[in-house]
């Protein structure tokens, strides 16, 4: 077992894709990339077959709505897991809201699957080349992706939340 640092891989990942690295920072001890959403498959690809490296493991894929980051919108966040080396990252993309587009991952994990559907369903984000890319969670006749921050979160003609109702 190789004794792999975030710096280390961080050095590793900045020779091999430099160009498609935005940024960098470690976050409780997790080194996290934001990248080129063009580079995602790619980049796994290359960190799941590296003989060092070995981040087999997909532990998430989720996403994100920033409505005040004009054209990167909607964000997919990935966290992987090198279980021989103890380690793991983080990689962000951020992708238009009127262009969701990113390449999905299930042909490196199969697990990806319902987790890319569910980032879907919540957040509209597609992943091109899914196998079954529809809702997972949601009704199929929603025509909204609900954690998407496009609505208030209260309805502001409510009389029943009043502070006098709360003792205020």
């Amino acid at each position: 077992m190789a004794d792999i640092t975030n710096e280390f891989l961080l050095e590793r990942l900045q020779e091999q894709f430099g160009e498609s690295i935005k940024s960098s920072e470690v976050s409780y001890d997790i080194l996290t990339l934001v990248i080129e959403p063009s580079s995602v498959l790619h980049m796994l690809t290359w960190l799941h077959k590296d003989n060092l490296l070995k981040f087999r493991f997909l532990t998430d894929i989720c996403g994100s709505h920033h409505p005040d980051l004009k054209d990167e919108e909607l964000c997919v966040i990935y966290h992987v897991q090198s279980m021989e080396n103890n380690i793991r990252l983080r990689l962000k993309t951020f992708v238009p809201i009127g262009q969701p587009d990113i390449p999905s991952v299930t042909s490196l994990y199969s697990s990806a699957d319902w987790m890319e559907r569910e980032t879907y369903d919540f957040y509209g984000t597609n992943f091109t080349g899914h196998p079954n890319m529809t809702r997972i969670l949601n009704v199929d006749e929603m025509d909204y992706f609900p954690l998407r921050k496009e609505y208030p979160l209260e309805d502001g003609t409510r009389e029943d939340k009043a502070d006098q109702y709360f003792g205020r």
